[in-house]
């Protein structure tokens, strides 16, 4: 069978850039679509093609010219969803085929595509779930029973039986299939880093429960590892590739298994540069995991600081302190190990709280600095909680840079402080 997987284009809008012409927010990173790479590597017998349309974004015709699908999937986080539901609409007119959607949207808020558009909507993990559903298809079995696949029902409620996630569901014989992208490799590149980045997924899901995080819809909950010897394949199959990210939402959720996925590296005279995901309190409690990764090429982690007050770490269920944040800070400096801190600017904010955010960030000398608007995404805890106050509900804006909620300081100057300040954290960043 035919099977054609779509990573959706760049697609989220922008109020400040609409509506005040600031443009200073814009951080467009194109990275290779590992997700659908990952899909890929499961669905052996199949003729299966990947179309990136961030990096090929008018390859939509000449692909259903020239490749005559028989099942169609797409990826799509929630500023994509618009978008995927119209092309999606598109390709069941131009060739007919069943469409499935997945991704971590149709996870968190999988009704939203309960559409005449999608036959098919996958819930969280989808490397097995989506090869059973591509063998339930081409053998013409009944597909309503899958767990963790939803069969579309427009104008009733969508059900499905919730899959159990496990050890099965990550399909590790199977490797992700880089090569259906290598066409575009070169264009794979972080600015930041001025080089080529790949990257290979070591971890699914994630132990802790942040209320504006969507990732523990991807696995019910549930924190799964890859095999050490599944990481090494992985890292090797992307050859001369110098910069691996680690793309899991916490590396070191298991400290036994991140030690022995850096032991492993080392032991394999694996020379690469590794960016991945921390949490503060991870390194404040085993700083000599730290200094172990950074002997086997850690280059950079992401540490999600969110605030500087705990108050509102509480009220984001951080299960964290400012306190343990700085602790974390000058060990990783200690090491050399350049952080990338992500903050969340909440619309509550006033010029007060911008200037605090702005001389916290710089009297640590954190590297390099990422600002986020807080954004209630749907399916989330916190979507749930600031429900009432939303005033935008197109998805298109919920890109992360985009007040839905209303501000405090007018709209205008909420958008010039914002635009300022990410404007001045990355003017010397690099990592």
């Amino acid at each position: 069978m035919k099977i054609l997987l779509i990573n959706p284009p760049n697609c989220g809008r922008s109020i400040p850039e609409e509506r005040y012409g600031l443009d200073s927010i814009r951080q467009i990173f194109r990275g290779e679509p590992l997700a659908l790479e990952v899909l890929a590597g499961n669905l052996a017998g199949h003729d299966v093609r990947i179309l990136d349309l961030k990096a090929e974004p008018d390859g939509m015709q000449h692909c259903l010219e020239t490749f005559r699908a028989d099942l169609v999937a797409f990826t799509a986080v929630t500023c994509e969803a618009n978008t995927v539901l119209r092309l999606a609409g598109e390709l069941k007119e131009s060739c007919g085929a069943p469409v499935v959607v997945g991704g971590s949207h149709a996870s968190s808020d999988p009704s939203f595509f309960n559409d005449p558009a999608v036959d098919y909507v996958v819930i969280g993990l989808g490397k097995a779930s989506f090869a059973e559903l591509a063998a339930a298809i081409e053998a013409g079995n009944p597909t309503g029973a899958i767990p963790g696949v939803a069969v579309t029902r427009p104008g009733g409620p969508l059900s499905f039986a919730p899959r159990r996630y496990g050890p099965p569901d990550l399909a590790e014989h199977a490797p992700p299939r880089y090569d259906l992208v290598a066409a575009n490799r070169g264009s794979y590149i972080l600015s930041a880093i001025g080089s080529q980045l790949g990257m290979v997924v070591s971890a699914f899901g994630c132990p802790y429960s942040c209320s504006f995080c969507c990732i523990s819809s991807q696995t019910g909950g549930r924190y799964l590892t890859h095999s050490i010897e599944t990481v090494l394949r992985d890292i090797t199959l992307l050859g001369d590739i110098p910069v691996i990210r680690l793309v899991d939402a916490n590396t070191f959720g298991n400290i036994g298994h991140a030690r022995l996925l850096a032991e492993a590296i080392v032991a394999a005279g694996i020379r690469k540069h590794f960016i991945a995901d921390v949490r503060s309190d991870t390194v404040v409690r085993h700083p000599n995991l730290m200094r172990q990764w950074k002997e086997a090429g850690l280059r950079a982690v992401v540490i999600g600081f969110e605030e500087i007050a705990d108050g509102d770490l509480t009220f984001f269920n951080k299960e964290n302190s400012v306190a343990v944040n700085d602790e974390a800070i000058a060990i990783l400096h200690e090491l050399g190990i350049t952080i990338v801190g992500d903050f969340i600017v909440s619309p509550d904010y006033d010029d007060a709280r911008f200037d605090a955010l702005e001389n916290y960030v710089t009297r640590r000398a954190i590297e390099l600095p990422i600002l986020t608007v807080l954004t209630p995404l749907p399916g989330t805890p916190l979507h749930g909680e600031m429900q009432g106050r939303i005033t935008l509900r197109d998805l298109d804006y919920y890109t992360l840079t985009n007040a839905v909620v209303p501000t405090r300081l007018g709209e205008k100057r909420f958008y010039e402080q914002y635009a300022r300040l990410t404007k001045s954290f990355h003017a010397n960043a690099k990592l």
